[in-house]
């Protein structure tokens, strides 16, 4: 009898024990939540409630030899393949957190950041940080911001209310919700204003972003006065790829080299864009100047114009072929005609390094001819299809496009070409030489400017011999002092040209599509000689896809989801019902 009551204390003890378990563990969590603090305190009390309830499930089993049981047999296993799909989801998320992995199947790529701006944010030469001041954050825009932090440590945004947080409000001047400035450093840029119409955009924060962290600008002069095309809104315009460089820093302005006759020197890039009348023998030396003391050029050539360019192409190796370039394979696939040319072969340059397989195309383009000059790299930049998808035709006049062996030329053509020319530059403090000629240079005119023209880049200039009077004046050996106070010096400039048998693609309307706009802006980025510009896809506005419906048509919309096709499903199920029963 004493034995018996004896076991039934000790049970009692143990299950007393066993609650004690449960209680310190619930003592330790309460302390832990409540303070915010997991010190030694609640992390005790947790430990020693996990122990005592260890120990009591341990000691219940073997006085009831519990593990014998096909029951508990089962729930053990039930148990231990939920902790594994447990801890197998908790692995998944693990790596899907820091490895993750994402595919954007929308048209305009719009949850996945363009080339430019994963390019743009993951080089960021100092901390950018976004301010929204609104009270509400907009999932998609989040996404946006979330996307550009995941490329840069540097990159960070947060949501201010401008009611609670007067001060910093203040300090960048909100007038309204909806406000989005861009911070780093001491600049500040306001970005736009986001509304439930108008959400944060990918183009808007990636050029105030470029404009922030690029401190140097550039100066772009379009030539005018030949027909080229206009730079404000109108038929035929580039007045959004005049907008497209002022949102990359570039800042532009027309030229007109009748009434300058030079171009100015503070040109970084020159932009020809489709010229319809020939350009005065003095324009055309001018650029030739221009590009002698390492200017750049961008020519955009269309067909059955001749804008008297041919002595400046010359020099480059380039001639303009006036046949113009047809491809079938456009035509079938995305609707375009065969005179309109699709481009998805792009050399191997800066300008289109980025491009892939991507797709742009000219409408009415001619193709280029590229042969070899010393002193010149050619890389040709757009290629359209092999021949019998592409190939230049020459009767422009005829109604029906049909390639003749005779006259017309099999593809690939070349439409668009980037080159590179070293010029040797020279300068000199001393005065201005006489304009009479003399067949030897003394050795204090050596340096001086010529009045002729520069020679051409084909043969190589020589250096000038001194005369043989003047050889006792000043030793052409290193070791004699110069006779001039301030020698002349050699600087090697670098040139660049790219030619475009067309213009077309950059006119408005056309210069959203696909990668037409990247062609132009990454030519004349790379023509500028910055080498911090991003050179790649920009960003792409999403397309309108909102249907507008009359109230006729909404009423009909309503009546046809809310009555007529749960209608219908009732009947086939009375029918199904009526077969089977």
């Amino acid at each position: 009898m004493t034995n018996n009551m004896k076991i039934v204390a000790e049970k009692k003890l143990w299950k007393y024990l066993f609650w004690l378990g449960p209680f310190l563990i619930t003592v330790g969590l309460t302390v832990g939540l409540i303070s915010e603090q997991w010190g030694l305190i609640p992390l005790a009390f947790i430990i020693t409630g996990i122990v005592i309830s260890g120990l009591g499930i341990i000691w219940q089993s073997y006085q009831s030899n519990w593990w014998n049981r096909r029951s508990t047999q089962a729930g053990t296993n039930a148990v231990v393949a939920t902790l594994a799909v447990l801890a197998i989801l908790g692995l998944i998320n693990f790596l899907g957190t820091r490895y993750h992995s994402r595919a954007d199947l929308t048209e305009a790529q719009l949850f996945t950041l363009a080339p430019q701006s994963r390019e743009l944010v993951s080089v960021l030469p100092q901390p950018v940080k976004v301010w929204v001041f609104d009270i509400n954050q907009n999932p998609q825009d989040r996404e946006l911001l979330e996307n550009y932090q995941r490329q840069s440590s540097k990159f960070k945004y947060e949501y201010i209310d401008p009611q609670a947080r007067p001060g910093i409000a203040e300090k960048f001047g909100v007038k309204d919700y909806g406000e989005v400035y861009l911070e780093s450093g001491d600049k500040r840029q306001l970005v736009q204003t986001v509304n439930e119409n108008e959400r944060l955009s990918e183009i808007r924060l990636t050029s105030r972003l470029q404009q922030l962290t690029n401190s140097t600008t550039a100066k772009v002069y379009l030539l005018q006065g030949h027909g080229e095309r206009q730079l404000s809104a109108g038929k035929g315009a580039i007045s959004q790829a005049v907008q497209g460089l002022g949102d990359k820093n570039f800042t532009t302005s027309p030229l007109n080299l009748g009434e300058t006759s030079k171009v100015p020197q503070d040109a970084a890039v020159v932009i020809v864009a489709g010229p319809k009348r020939g350009l005065f023998e003095g324009e055309v030396k001018a650029l030739q100047e221009y590009l002698n003391r390492g200017g750049n050029l961008l020519l955009m050539i269309d067909p059955n114009t001749d804008p008297k360019l041919n002595s400046l192409l010359q020099e480059w190796g380039v001639s303009l072929d006036n046949r113009l370039a047809v491809d079938v394979s456009g035509e079938s696939v995305v609707g375009l005609g065969p005179a309109a040319p699709l481009v998805t072969e792009y050399g191997q340059h800066p300008i289109t390094k980025d491009f892939g397989n991507g797709n742009s195309f000219y409408p009415i383009a001619r193709p280029l001819e590229i042969t070899s000059v010393p002193g010149v790299e050619a890389t040709p930049l757009l290629r359209t299809k092999p021949y019998p998808s592409s190939w230049a035709e020459s009767d422009l006049k005829s109604e029906k496009l049909e390639f003749n062996a005779d006259k017309d030329l099999k593809g690939p053509l070349t439409l668009g070409v980037a080159l590179t020319r070293k010029q040797v530059a020279k300068s000199a403090s001393t005065p201005q030489a006489s304009p009479t000629p003399s067949p030897l240079p003394s050795p204090t005119t050596q340096s001086k400017t010529s009045p002729t023209p520069s020679p051409s880049p084909k043969t190589p200039q020589a250096l000038p011999l001194p005369s043989p009077t003047t050889q006792g004046k000043a030793s052409p050996t290193p070791t004699s002092p110069p006779s001039s106070p301030t020698p002349s010096s050699q600087t090697a400039a670098e040139s660049r040209l790219v030619v475009l048998g067309n213009s077309n693609f950059a006119t408005d309307g056309l210069f959203q599509q696909q990668l037409n706009g990247d062609v132009f802006l990454n030519s004349v980025t790379w023509l500028s000689k910055q080498e911090k510009q991003p050179l790649s896809i920009r960003p792409k506005e999403p397309k309108n896809r909102r249907i507008t419906l009359t109230t006729t048509q909404a009423n009909l919309l309503i009546l046809s989801s809310l009555l007529v096709l749960p209608l219908i499903g009732f009947a086939i199920a009375v029918i199904i019902w009526w077969k089977r029963r």
